[in-house]
């Protein structure tokens, strides 16, 4: 069965996973120091063997296991908002996206497909987040799939109560101001078992998985 899930997502001690104000400078709206220890070399496993194997490591490549498609919201896309522009924007990685799958944006505003020959393509869909969903599970033909953020993203799915599974990472730096994901979602994790696994880093490591019976 087709699981939706959430991958290393990093969040403050204060709660926030994400900056305010993105731009084409500061990618995740001034909070990339929650990224500062991130390493996305591993996030289809952990081949460079040069460095230590680390539980942080570890737990980062299962970003890419077993998934089909992915959801995200405009803003993790690129820094516009309103309509889109004419300066052939594609996205924050290059030629070579690292998701090897198909990807729905979530915007109000209609765009293209963008597809590159790694096996990445963009959709752009102005849809709520339960037909998205069902857009991206036909495409994940039976595997899971993953909810790539922002975190306001992740917080409609959550309200919507369509998410399986999430993996945290709480990162010990205070940030102080920022997007929530938690805001207007209390209780929320009264519908998951959780775990939690403490990094030497300092990284704290929560596995939500969705409650059964």
């Amino acid at each position: 069965m087709s699981r939706t899930r959430v991958h290393n997502l990093n969040i403050s001690l204060d709660g926030f996973a994400a900056g305010e104000h993105v731009t084409l400078d500061e990618p995740i709206g001034g909070a990339e120091q929650l990224f500062a220890r991130f390493d996305g070399r591993v996030i289809h496993g952990v081949h460079h063997t040069e460095d230590p194997f680390t539980i942080d490591r570890a737990l980062t490549s299962l970003w890419g296991q077993g998934v089909g498609a992915e959801i995200m919201g405009r803003r993790k896309f690129g820094p516009q908002s309103g309509p889109w522009g004419d300066d052939d924007w594609r996205g924050w990685w290059g030629d070579e996206p690292p998701f090897r799958t198909q990807v729905f944006v979530m915007t109000h505003h209609a765009h293209p497909p963008i597809h590159f020959d790694n096996g990445t393509s963009f959709h752009f869909i102005d849809a709520p987040p339960q037909e998205v969903l069902g857009y991206a599970k036909e495409a994940a033909n039976g595997l899971d799939v993953r909810l790539g953020g922002g975190p306001s993203t992740i917080r409609q799915f959550l309200h919507a109560d369509l998410v399986d599974f999430m993996h945290l990472v709480t990162v010990p730096l205070v940030l102080g101001s920022g997007v929530s994901l938690w805001e207007g979602l209390a209780g929320v994790h009264q519908r998951f078992d959780i775990e939690v696994v403490v990094a030497a880093s300092g990284q704290v490591h929560q596995f939500w998985n969705r409650r059964t019976g």
